[in-house]
């Protein structure tokens, strides 16, 4: 699985679709800006989403799903 990019914030903290090395499945990767010192973190999709679902990397997150159902309901 290629990572997709979800939500990229003002202040440089990236979020993307990608696969949690530990567990092998569908997780949101967040990488804080190299400013704040923090460190790379997955969390599991549900769990996001159920976290924050106002913030707009949330609302990204939602928008990303849409646009891949979107894709799979085309023919061809």
């Amino acid at each position: 699985m290629t990572e997709r990019l979800i939500y990229e914030s003002s202040n440089g903290d990236v979020w993307t679709l990608a696969l949690d090395p530990a567990t092998k499945l569908p997780a949101v990767k967040h990488q804080p800006n190299a400013r704040s010192g923090g460190r790379t973190s997955y969390t599991d999709i549900g769990k996001f989403l159920r976290e924050g679902a106002a913030g707009p990397e949330h609302q990204a997150l939602l928008k990303l799903i849409g646009t891949l159902l979107d894709d799979a309901g085309r023919p061809g």
